[in-house]
């Protein structure tokens, strides 16, 4: 009994000693996501000299905050509680040392010890955090996942709940390295807003009431290789799991990407050998040069209809691959073997396969705005989209009224009353196409007011291309050829330069601007070449080897090679070099096309210049085979001279099918006695 009360008497001492500091009752229950208050407070505080307060976690001693030397030391917090846990200061002075925590998430869960210190004397009470018995834990894949590109893969994503499957209010599957909503599920319904994940994203219903939201992913690209999160609201509560997705490897797809450009690559360069191996045989050297200009191309089309199968966007394969099914009508307009043709398939070819492909690419290339501008459509008002869908109308009747008249050149069955009709319907649709592909850029990615600036533009265009140049200035005025063109390339060049500014100002928010700047450019810069035809008569080009060869060879070289490039490049890294591939592809097209129309405006000043060149050439030969001739001695070598003489002559001619560099006076000649005469009256009308 004794001993006992000694233990008593020892009790009561410490605890009058002691610094008593009173705390909550029992647990604290908080849903996450709120705030609350941990109590801690002495019954008097008769001084605040050397008064230390701190919060800390009993399980890790992890410091939550700390009152010294009379201020907060917020600094001395750990990084986690950092603007979520503070002190009410004004009530300290009165003993009151609770503590406010913020934002409250599930890592919060567990005991806080509040110990006072003032003076000699210190206490301490414990407070624990307990959230709410519902409590929402969304757990993924702990592990990378990898797969092969064009493959279907699952990302995983399931809430351990008891929550309804009706309190679900929302799910979002988000690619956070690049900030892109993936998937939208609300209301009991799925929406992906992003493009490059329409119709390739969706969840399994007949999981989701079972707390199952894991997202199924078709035909994975290399671009899809980074961090997905999904993040679950459920009854006032909200918790995410993240997923990676990484080590994407080649896919049969790529591989066969890989093998077509090689194949049209390695087709161009054997064939390129072969032609000009100075193959006596014409026919031969014929067929070589038509198997140029279309298994190469055809090759290409095949990759980028790959490409945008596996990697590429809507807008980026749809050009590419418009452009590389288009390209053989330019080559064929400007081969050197262009009078081995005959008869209506030769007056087409040199008069109007050019014109085809501007038309029918900017059929596709208004296809394709239209749809961007479709996507886009919400965001526009009811007028807005009015004139969208008009303005597309418009344009698409002209390019099939243009096209029709091109079916009915080629085929040459429709009277001459029909000609004539779809003739000027042509003429006046080449004239208003430009100015309604302005406007319709500027609905779509610009202003509604910014189209009306083609208003101010608009009477320059068409005197640039309804001029008749060659009857005015030259006829009536007496201009000479260089006075005539000079004046047409200023003027030409001034007014793309402003489209072009225009069109990059319409461009400047668009991630993309700089693959649909390359288009515009490339389209109205055949536009021009068109026009410069219509303006001056001149359907024939000056035809030099090394342009062609740059053309059909050079071109699908630099982009089979761009292509491969960049397929290895996202393999790997998941980023490609440029980004889209229309940069490339249209770049270099770009500057074929300006090479032609360089050539065909010089022309007054380059054809003198080579007819004399090659006259000089000609002479020399004559001059060897005379001296040849009359160092023969035996009639073996008379013999073998006449020959080689009659082979000389079977050719058609051995400058064009040697590819020789010089411009082919000759061949221009025929070209022009035999269509030009049958397309001046064309222009004629096209131009009145």
């Amino acid at each position: 009994m004794r001993g006992s009360s000694c233990v008593l008497m020892s009790v009561l001492l410490m605890i009058a000693d002691g610094l008593i500091v009173k705390g909550p009752s029992g647990p604290l229950v908080a849903p996450l996501g709120s705030s609350v208050v941990l109590p801690c407070s002495v019954d008097e505080l008769l001084s605040v000299k050397d008064l230390e307060v701190e919060w800390r976690r009993t399980d890790s001693e992890t410091l939550v905050h700390l009152y010294q030397d009379g201020e907060s030391r917020t600094e001395s917090q750990q990084q986690d509680y950092q603007d979520r846990a503070h002190f009410f200061t004004d009530q300290i002075q009165h003993g009151n040392f609770s503590l406010r925590l913020d934002d409250l998430r599930a890592e919060d869960e567990g005991q806080y010890k509040c110990k006072v210190y003032i003076q000699q004397e210190s206490g301490e009470t414990v407070v624990q955090i307990k959230f709410n018995a519902e409590r929402l834990l969304v757990s993924g894949s702990d592990q990378y996942i990898s797969a092969s590109v064009g493959e279907d893969v699952t990302l995983s994503c399931s809430v351990d709940s008891h929550i309804p499957p009706g309190d679900f209010e929302e799910v979002t599957w988000t690619k956070t390295d690049e900030d892109i909503q993936v998937l939208l599920y609300q209301d009991n319904e799925t929406h992906s807003s992003n493009e490059r994940y329409i119709d390739r994203v969706e969840l399994f219903p007949a999981e989701i009431h079972k707390g199952n939201f894991s997202l199924r992913l078709k035909s994975v690209r290399t671009e899809d290789k980074g961090v997905y999160m999904c993040k679950v609201f459920a009854g006032g509560l909200s918790a995410n799991t993240t997923v990676v997705l990484e080590r994407l490897g080649f896919s049969v797809v790529h591989i066969m990407m890989l093998i077509l450009c090689i194949s049209a690559s390695g087709s161009a360069l054997l064939l390129f050998c072969l032609i000009y191996c100075r193959s006596n045989n014409t026919d031969t050297v014929f067929r070589l040069q038509m198997f140029l200009v279309f298994c190469p191309n055809v090759l290409m089309f095949l990759a980028f209809v790959l490409w945008g199968v596996s990697e590429g966007s809507l807008f980026e394969w749809v050009s590419c691959c418009a452009l590389y099914f288009l390209r053989p009508f330019m080559l064929l307009w400007t081969a050197p073997y262009i009078n081995n043709f005959t008869g209506n398939i030769k007056t087409w070819v040199q008069n109007y396969s050019y014109e085809a492909e501007y038309i029918v690419f900017s059929a596709v290339f208004y296809s394709v705005l239209f749809k961007s501008a479709l996507d886009k459509s919400l965001n526009y008002a009811g007028f807005e989209g009015v004139m969208i869908i008009a303005l597309f109308v418009i344009v698409i009747l002209f390019t099939l009224l243009y096209i029709i008249f091109l079916l009915l050149r080629f085929t040459g069955k429709a009277s001459q009353r029909m000609m004539t009709i779809f003739r000027v319907l042509a003429g006046i649709s080449f004239d208003v196409l430009p100015s309604l592909q302005f406007i319709l850029i500027f609905y779509s990615f610009g202003s509604i007011r910014g189209g009306f600036i083609i208003v101010a533009v608009l009477p320059v265009f068409t005197t640039v291309t309804r001029y008749n140049w060659n009857a005015v200035c030259g006829q009536r005025m007496g201009c000479s050829p260089a006075l005539m063109r000079s004046v047409w390339l200023i003027l030409m060049m001034l007014i793309n330069a402003v489209l072009v500014y225009f069109y990059i100002t319409a461009l400047e928010n668009e991630k993309d601007r700089v693959g649909w700047v390359c288009v515009i450019v490339f389209l109205q810069t055949l536009w021009a070449l068109v026009n410069f035809t219509w303006s001056f008569q001149s359907w024939d080009p000056p035809r030099f080897a090394a342009v062609y060869v740059f053309g059909s060879v050079g071109v699908v070289l630099l982009n089979s090679v761009a292509l491969m490039i960049e397929l290895i490049l996202k393999t790997v890294n998941g980023e490609g070099a440029m980004g889209d591939m229309r940069i490339s592809v249209f770049s270099s097209e770009l500057l074929f096309t300006l090479i032609l129309m360089i050539l065909m405006v010089f022309e007054p000043w380059i054809t003198p210049c080579l007819q004399s060149c090659t006259k000089a050439m000609k002479s020399c030969r004559a001059a060897d085979a005379g001296s040849h001739n009359q160092e023969s001695q035996n009639a073996t070598a008379d013999s073998a001279t006449g020959s080689n003489q009659n082979q000389n002559q079977n050719q058609n001619p051995a400058e064009s099918h040697e590819m020789n560099p010089l411009l082919n006076t000759q061949n221009q000649e025929n070209s022009r006695s035999d269509g030009t005469e049958e397309a001046q009256p064309d222009s004629v009308v096209s131009q009145s």
